[in-house]
């Protein structure tokens, strides 16, 4: 059982390596379940389309956005970052990707996109795997704007921090 008082960063990092998914939400632990196979299915197409351009492609890593802010994005692109280092600075994230799951949705257009943009990380890619539609947000100044959409069919284009054109019909699982 987690002790629900307000943690910081160090008693977040205390908890140690755990096969449960929690965040550190301002002093608050967020503890959600893994992805449904959709969802891994849609995480592992995308990392596989990305190339690496000299960057570290990582999934599910904790990234510091703040004080007692930890979170663990579904897919991270990041520079020169420690890779033994139990957390990822935002500043070194180049673009930041939450897949959409029915548990955790709203947190994930609203909190954890604010979270993002207050950070400093330039991207933030949304995936929604039901609907197959992403949305390619770039920081605009504090907050995020909408750069471009996509949809089965129609490719999403990255040109930062890869360059690449992904269509989301092939990150769907077969029908």
């Amino acid at each position: 059982m987690i002790d629900q008082r307000l943690f910081t960063e160090s008693g977040f990092l205390s908890l140690g390596e755990t096969s449960e998914r929690i965040e550190l939400f301002d002093g608050s632990l967020h503890i959600t379940p893994r992805g449904t196979p959709r969802h891994q299915h849609v995480s592992a197409s995308l990392r596989a389309a990305l190339p690496p351009a000299g960057l570290h492609i990582l999934g599910a890593v904790n990234v510091r956005c703040g004080t007692d802010r930890i979170t663990i994005p579904d897919l991270v692109i990041a520079a020169d970052i420690d890779l033994d280092e139990f957390v990822v600075d935002a500043s070194a994230v180049r673009l930041v990707c939450e897949i959409l799951s029915p548990s955790n949705s709203t947190t994930d257009q609203v909190l954890k996109k604010h979270y993002y943009a207050a950070a400093g990380i330039p991207w933030y890619l949304l995936v929604d795997p039901k609907s197959g539609t992403m949305q390619l947000f770039q920081l605009d100044g504090e907050s995020y704007r909408e750069h471009s959409t996509a949809a089965p069919g129609v490719p999403l284009r990255l040109t930062e921090p890869v360059d690449v054109s992904i269509d989301p019909a092939d990150l769907l699982p077969p029908s």
